[in-house]
């Protein structure tokens, strides 16, 4: 029954960040906000879903700023 909790507050959030995340593809979208409601089950934090995107949303940041830059052509 958890999982299914789990995964309906999962959907939304990562629909949402899937449109604010364009270059990021929507499988590591839904890992990263995967990792982050077992993090906080883990950790014993209610995993609401403003704080899971909160959270995902660093990640996800994280993750388009640290890309390398476009290689110019020559």
């Amino acid at each position: 029954m958890l999982a299914l909790a789990t995964r309906f507050l999962r959907e939304p959030v990562s629909l949402k960040l899937a449109e604010e995340f364009l270059t990021v593809p929507v499988d590591t979208i839904d890992r990263c906000v995967a990792d982050v409601c077992a993090c906080a089950q883990h950790l014993g934090i209610s995993a609401t879903p403003e704080i899971v995107e909160r959270v995902a949303r660093e990640h996800l940041l994280a993750i388009v700023n640290s890309a390398p830059p476009p290689r110019s052509l020559r």
